[in-house]
């Protein structure tokens, strides 16, 4: 009646497709479970004027090194 290939090939495609469904439900699972841990582990935001302190230092820093960049271009000892 059903020849013994295409009954070997129907429960390997059968057992592909639960493999596959299982596989991706796993993953589905996984993502989820990585997204809570993110947002469980979120750090709460802190003052921001801290960050802004410290944002004006750096800028402050970084024109005096151009400035000094500049003179020793021009051949201005500081």
């Amino acid at each position: 009646m059903f020849e013994p290939t295409l009954i070997i090939a129907g429960a390997a495609l059968i057992g592909l497709v639960i493999v596959a469904g299982t596989l991706l439900r796993a993953w589905h699972d996984w993502i989820e479970f990585k997204r809570r841990q993110l947002e469980h582990d979120a750090p709460v935001p802190e003052d921001t004027g801290s960050a802004m302190g410290a944002a004006r230092i750096e800028l402050a820093d970084l024109r005096e090194r151009i400035k000094k960049l500049e003179a020793i271009a021009s051949g201005v000892d500081l």
